[in-house]
């Protein structure tokens, strides 16, 4: 079952400005169909907006804010697959699976979504070729960048660990060396798979060998090179 809010406003795929670039394959019959088969909904911070475990009928369009992929260990203990940016797709891999969400998403910030109904977007799928290779380009990019982080995250040691992290803020979700971090210390440990604090006094390294400086969650990357060096040797 999809968790969704109250709050729902019209959408109109014609004339949005925030299309994917595979809804952008879609003609304009398509995208009428889209727009009968889409619903908008608002979801604040801390909200969940698809449950592990829950059956696809909907495909999710994230339009604003930043949403966390998430699962459960054994023990309940959280871990934090990748934060997703807008203009992408929550829940793809479960339709070419066994249509059950294997993860969860929440908002780290206020989001806009998109509910798609399965049964038109498989449709697009199959019928659009454009349309689908885009979206299989997608699955395949987020698989692969995982793949990569994970066995990263493995390898390295916590300096090394945390050094990958920074840069995956400010080079991948913000592009900018100034940023507001999404995460609290916990999910932060939660993301690089350490305990909150060991990533606390890590931090604290990096700030007194003056590689970042650190105001409440805002971050500031002060020597990009060194922390390049960081994760590279980890």
């Amino acid at each position: 079952m999809i968790i969704q809010p109250d709050y729902k406003i019209f959408s109109n795929c014609l004339t949005c400005d925030d299309r994917s670039c595979a809804s952008q394959a879609l003609s304009v019959s398509e995208l009428e169909l889209l727009s009968k088969n889409c619903n908008e909904a608002k979801f604040e911070q801390g909200e969940t907006i698809l449950a592990e475990g829950s059956r696809t009928s909907n495909i999710i369009y994230l339009r604003e804010g930043l949403v966390k992929e998430y699962g459960k260990k054994r023990l309940q203990e959280e871990y934090i697959l990748q934060v997703i940016k807008p203009h992408s797709y929550l829940g793809l891999h479960s339709i070419f699976s066994d249509n059950n969400n294997h993860y969860s998403y929440a908002a780290l910030t206020p989001v806009r979504v998109c509910y798609i109904d399965l049964n038109v977007f498989t449709q697009f799928i199959k019928e659009n070729g454009r349309f689908g290779y885009k979206i299989l380009s997608s699955v395949c990019n987020d698989s692969l960048n995982n793949y990569h982080r994970f066995i990263d995250k493995h390898q390295k040691k916590i300096y090394g660990k945390l050094a990958d992290a920074i840069l995956y803020f400010a080079l991948v979700i913000f592009g900018k060396n100034e940023f507001d971090l999404p995460l609290s210390r916990k999910e932060l440990a939660y993301l690089i798979g350490m305990s909150r604090e060991s990533v606390s006094k890590q931090i604290s390294v990096f700030v007194q060998d003056k590689i970042i400086s650190v105001d409440g969650r805002n971050i500031k990357i002060l020597d990009m090179i060194r922390l390049k060096n960081i994760s590279k040797m980890g």
